[in-house]
């Protein structure tokens, strides 16, 4: 190379440069120890404010919640350390009854018949969920209430944009006129923790052939009613605070739940359980016909890279 360049050495690419930026002499301190250096950015770092030492309203979905060292060493095995769902359930039977757990216990949480094994995080779990109820009522007309949050209306706002869908605020419609809704949105607890009366919406939104939709704080579900009890027809929320790490923006997991008569429209992946020729409880993804890799456009769900991973970090926690 150097004879290419017309050099007989490394030293003479350098020649023009002046010797004293070659080897400048460094006014470096003099050397820490290890104790030293430790205790130096321990004194620094006790300047900065932390969610241990004050009050903390700091969230909007993501959560900094404590987690077991046992959690981070399970997750981290072999068996399951992918973020794809399997399609071979043959060789991935534990990742599998690990996603059926999952589906059931938030299934048990919601009291919702029906989950999915997870979507992208919890505002694109509402925004499917709209879509989702606009093809069950064939009515592109979104109510939201006021209660959404403004970071998640973003993501619905990108999603409603090429699929013809009308998004109205709750405040500028009137529930007591003839017209027909797909939909109405609603978040409880809502994004500054106010609790909505959500059945009174869900009779208002039935009362116009609508759909009632509520985008809920999970870990909030063991004081309050769940969505199932509260007769809504889809639930969705993030699922991050479950037990996934704050890590600057991801990952996080989306909740969508529904009612069983509406499953053939649930996007994301569902796993069943089955019995084997020898009558072994057994392990699938079931209803594939609703996916991209079968269906193609004409697929109700589009979930690809599933978060399976963080699917099962929520259930082990």
């Amino acid at each position: 190379m150097l004879k290419t360049i017309g050099v007989s050495s490394f030293e003479e690419l350098l020649s023009d440069v002046p010797k004293k930026h070659l080897q400048p002499t460094l006014n470096l301190k003099e050397a820490l120890s290890e104790q030293e250096l430790t205790e130096f950015f321990q004194l620094l770092s006790n300047n900065n404010f932390s969610s241990k030492t004050i009050t903390s309203y700091m969230g909007g979905g993501a959560y900094n919640h404590y987690i077991p060292s046992t959690v981070k060493a399970m997750i981290q095995r072999g068996e399951f350390l992918t973020s794809y769902t399997p399609y071979q359930p043959e060789a991935s039977q534990g990742t599998l009854q690990v996603g059926f757990e999952f589906q059931s216990m938030i299934a048990q949480l919601f009291d919702m018949e029906v989950c999915n094994a997870g979507m992208y995080d919890g505002p694109t779990a509402l925004a499917e969920a709209a879509l989702m109820a606009c093809r069950i009522k064939r009515n592109n007309n979104v109510i939201i209430h006021e209660s959404v949050s403004e970071k998640t209306l973003d993501v619905l706002r990108s999603y409603s944009k090429w699929q013809d869908i009308n998004l109205f605020r709750y405040d500028d419609v009137n529930l007591q006129d003839d017209n027909e809704y797909g939909c109405l949105l609603v978040q409880s607890p809502n994004y500054i923790g106010e609790i909505e009366d959500v059945e009174k919406l869900a009779e208002e939104i039935h009362n116009r052939n609508g759909l009632i939709i509520q985008h809920t704080y999970p870990i909030s579900l063991g004081m309050l009613k769940p969505p199932g009890q509260l007769n809504v027809d889809i639930s969705t929320a993030e699922g991050q605070p479950l037990g996934v790490p704050v890590s600057f923006g991801g990952p996080f997991i989306g909740i969508l739940t529904c009612k069983k008569e509406f499953i053939r429209q649930l996007p994301g992946r569902i796993i069943g359980q089955t019995v084997d020729k020898n009558n072994k409880i057994s392990y699938a993804l079931t209803l594939q016909t609703r996916e991209q890799h079968i269906r193609r456009e004409s697929a109700t769900s589009n979930i690809c890279t599933s978060t399976q991973l963080m699917a099962l970090w929520s259930l082990f926690i």
